[in-house]
C-alpha cells in the first residue's frame, strides 16, 4: 500500500482573522468573554488562543489593504481564513496550486511588513484565504500555530 502524498494545501485552518473597526474595543470584548490573549499581540493586532486554532483581530481597512481587496460590504467580508506553513517555499507551492485549480489570485505571496511572508486568494464564492509563513509563530507537530501565552 502506498501512502498518499501530502496535498500542497493541507486541510487545516491555523488562524481566523476578523477585520474590526476598533482593535482595542474588540480586544476588550473577547477578553471579557474570558478568552486568553497571546503576548504576541500588540496595538495593531490581537491574537487569542482557541482550541485547535487561533483568532486574530486586525483593523478592517488594514486587512482589506493587506489582501488587496476593496473595503466595502460588497468587496470584503471582513474575515480571512489562514493556513500557516513552515517555509516561504511551501506558501508559494500552496498558492500556485490554489490558483491552478481556479482560485482568484488577490495577492501573490511576498515578504510583508510584520516580518513574515504571505499571499491571498479567493475561493469561488469570494472567501479570502491567506497563506503565510510566520517566523514568530512556529507550527507544532499537528501543523497548528504556536503562540506565547
Amino acid at each position: 500500500m502506498t501512502m498518499a502524498a501530502t496535498p500542497p494545501l493541507p486541510p487545516r485552518m491555523t488562524l481566523v482573522t476578523l477585520g474590526v473597526a476598533d482593535i482595542a474595543r474588540s480586544t476588550a470584548f473577547y477578553e471579557k468573554l474570558g478568552w486568553s490573549k497571546s503576548s504576541a499581540s500588540n496595538e495593531n493586532v490581537t491574537f487569542f488562543h482557541m482550541d485547535g486554532t487561533k483568532l486574530g483581530l486586525f483593523g478592517r481597512s488594514a486587512l482589506a489593504d493587506d489582501a488587496r481587496v476593496e473595503n466595502s460590504s460588497g468587496g470584503f467580508s471582513g474575515v480571512t481564513l489562514a493556513i500557516n506553513f513552515d517555509s516561504e517555499q511551501e506558501v508559494d507551492a500552496a498558492y500556485d496550486h490554489a490558483v491552478s485549480i481556479g482560485a482568484k489570485a488577490t495577492k501573490r505571496p511576498e515578504k510583508v511588513f510584520w516580518g513574515g511572508y504571505s499571499g491571498y486568494f479567493a475561493d469561488p464564492d469570494g472567501h479570502l484565504w491567506e497563506l503565510a509563513h510566520n517566523p514568530f509563530a512556529p507550527l507544532d507537530k499537528d501543523g497548528q500555530m504556536e503562540l506565547p501565552e
